[in-house]
C-alpha cells in the first residue's frame, strides 16, 4: 500500500550492489539481499514460509535475521521497473502475467490467511479476510525476465485483507489507471480501461467484483493518502519528502479522474463486450515507444 518506492532501476550482476529507494537501502550480496527489519517482519517471514510450503516460489525464501537487524533474503535476478514504466512492464505480456502471479500468491495464503493473526503486521488487516493482500503489488516490486514477470519482491506491507483490495492496487499500478497529469502512467481512459479488462480476465476475476473495482481502487487511493501523511506526521522523513514533492496530489488526481471517466471504465468491466476495439485486440503500449 504505502508509496514504498523501494525498486532499483535496474539490476546488475556484480557481486554486490547497493539499491536504494525512498524508504528502504537494500544491499545484495551473490545470491542473497539484505534489507532492514521491522516489527512485521515476524510476519512476513511466516508468510514468506508459508508460500513455499504451498509451492509458490516467485517470493524470496527467508534465510534468517542478522545480529544487528537486517533480513536475509533470496535475490531474484532480473528487471525491476521505475517510472514511467520501462517497455517491458508496460507490455501487454507484463500486464498479463502480472495478473496470473498475483492470482498464484493470492491462492497460495489463502488456506494461511483464515487462521494468520490480524495483528502484527506494517498495515491493519482488513475484513473480510479472503487472502494475505501483498499491499504493494506493482511494477516496482515484480522482477521481469523480459517481458513476463517471474518474481515478486517487497512484503512489507503484507496483511490480511479481501482479494479485492490487492486487486484494486494492481489495476492502478499495472493498467495504469491514471490521469493525463500524471507522468508516470500512460494512455487514453478507453486504453487505460481495456488493459483492466484484460488484468481482471487473466487474474479470473468475477463480475460482481469487477462491478466494485473502480470504487474500490478511488478508495485504496485515498487510503494511500491518508497513509502518507499519517506516517509524515509521525516523523517519517521519507513520507515528508514524498508529501513535499507532491506524490499524495497525483494520487488524488488519479481517483478525481477515474470518477470523472466512470462511464468509460465501467463499460470496459462490464460483462458486455465492449465493441470491435475489445478484449484481443493490440494492446496500446505495445507501440508507445
Amino acid at each position: 500500500m504505502p508509496d514504498q518506492e523501494t525498486m532499483p532501476d535496474q539490476v546488475i550482476t556484480s557481486d554486490q550492489e547497493t539499491m536504494s529507494g525512498g524508504v528502504n537501502t537494500v544491499v545484495r550480496v551473490g545470491d542473497t539481499v539484505r534489507r532492514p527489519t521491522g516489527p512485521w517482519s515476524p510476519r512476513v517471514h511466516e508468510l514468506l514460509r508459508r508460500l513455499r510450503e504451498q509451492g509458490f516460489t516467485a517470493a524470496p525464501a527467508v534465510h534468517g535475521v542478522t545480529e544487528d537487524g537486517f533480513e536475509l533474503l533470496d535475490f531474484i535476478p532480473g528487471e525491476v521497473s521505475d517510472y514511467p514504466a520501462t517497455p517491458a512492464a508496460a507490455s501487454a505480456e507484463a500486464l498479463r502475467s502480472a495478473a496470473e502471479v498475483l492470482r498464484a500468491y493470492h491462492d497460495a495464503t489463502a488456506e494461511y490467511a483464515r487462521s494468520a493473526a490480524a495483528d502484527g503486521w506494517m498495515l491493519p488487516a482488513r475484513t473480510p479476510v479472503e487472502v494475505i493482500c501483498h499491499g504493494d503489488y506493482a511494477p516496482h516490486n515484480c522482477v521481469l525476465d523480459g517481458t513476463r514477470v517471474i518474481g515478486v519482491i517487497d512484503f512489507d506491507t503484507a496483511h490480511p485483507g479481501p482479494r479485492l483490495w490487492d486487486i484494486a492496487y494492481a489495476v492502478h499500478r499495472w493498467a495504469p489507471l491514471t490521469a493525463p497529469a500524471n507522468a508516470d502512467g500512460f494512455g487514453t481512459a478507453a486504453e487505460q480501461a481495456r488493459r483492466a479488462r484484460d488484468f481482471c480476465d487473466r487474474y479470473g476475476l468475477g463480475a460482481a467484483d469487477r462491478a466494485k473495482l473502480i470504487d474500490t481502487v478511488i478508495a485504496r487511493l485515498h487510503a494511500l493518502v491518508a497513509y502518507m501523511r499519517a506516517e509524515a506526521a509521525a516523523g517519517s522523513a521519507a513520507f515528508a519528502g514524498h508529501l513535499a514533492d507532491g506524490h499524495h496530489l497525483q494520487y488524488l488526481g488519479d481517483a478525481r479522474y477515474l470518477d470523472e471517466e466512470r462511464a468509460v471504465f465501467d463499460r470496459w468491466l462490464g460483462p458486455e463486450d465492449p465493441g470491435p476495439a475489445g478484449p484481443g485486440g493490440p494492446d496500446p503500449a505495445d507501440g508507445r515507444r
